[in-house]
Order: C-alpha cells, then structure tokens, then sequence
C-alpha cells in the first residue's frame, strides 16, 4: 500500500484540483471584455478537465485505503481576464511541480499505477500552462 508521504501528496493533488476547478469555472463566469468570448469556453474546458483529475486521484486514494480530502487549496479569481490567466498559470506551474514530486515517490514506491496516472494528468497540466502562456502571448 501506498506511504502515508505519498498519500498526503495525492490528497494535495486533490485539493489543487478542486481550487482550480472552481477557480477556473467562476472566471469563465466573471470575466468580462471583448477578449472573453474566446477564453470563456477555453476556461470552461479546463475546469471540467481538473475536475475529471480530482476525481481520478480521489478513487485512487480510496482504492490505497486514504481518506480524501474535501477541502480545495485557496481559490483566486482575479479581477480582470490578464490578472486571471497569470493567476492560472501559476495554479498550473505549481501541479506540474507537484506531480513531478508525486511520480518520483510513487515509483520509488513501486506503484506503477499512481505513477501512471499522475504521469497522464502531468501531461494535462503542461498542456494548460502552455494554453495560457500562450493566451498571455507568451
């Protein structure tokens, strides 16, 4: 079974997850201007993306004996779209440090399937930090 380290490290996956679902769901909602029609439904998408990982990790922990969280990390919204998207950034350099710790424990451990799947939900999180680095046109 997993290590009570790697757990906490899930349950900290988990609760970034909620964060940014929410976090990325209200700014679809909130933000305004003539540049929203074109990020509202990118957020949108994202959000329904972080929830699906939120859910993968809580069965994950589940299935290694955890408990999960139900507490999300701090949430920001931002008071203007480019406030927002540098917000959302941030929120995605953080995961990707976070998982890449998550998958070196995990395979020290020898639990090639929580590795596996930090590894596929990684990928997801590079993807939206270069979405908004490049919404940010940088």
């Amino acid at each position: 079974m997993a290590s009570k380290k790697l757990l906490e490290l899930m349950n900290k996956g988990v609760s970034r997850e909620l964060q940014v679902a929410i976090q990325y769901m209200w700014q679809h909602v909130r933000a305004t201007g003539v540049e929203t029609a074109a990020v509202a439904g990118i957020l949108r998408g994202i959000a329904v993306a972080e929830m699906k990982h939120a859910e993968s990790i809580a069965d994950r922990i589940d299935y290694l004996g955890g408990e999960v969280t139900t507490q999300p990390t701090p949430i920001t919204v931002g008071k203007n779209l480019r406030e927002m998207l540098r917000l959302d950034k941030k929120a995605e350099e953080e995961a990707i440090t976070l998982y890449k710790e998550t998958i070196k424990l995990a395979d020290a451990e020898g639990d090639i399937t929580t590795r596996e799947l930090f590894e596929g939900i990684l990928g997801d999180e590079e993807d939206h930090h270069n979405q908004f680095k490049t919404l940010l046109g940088e």
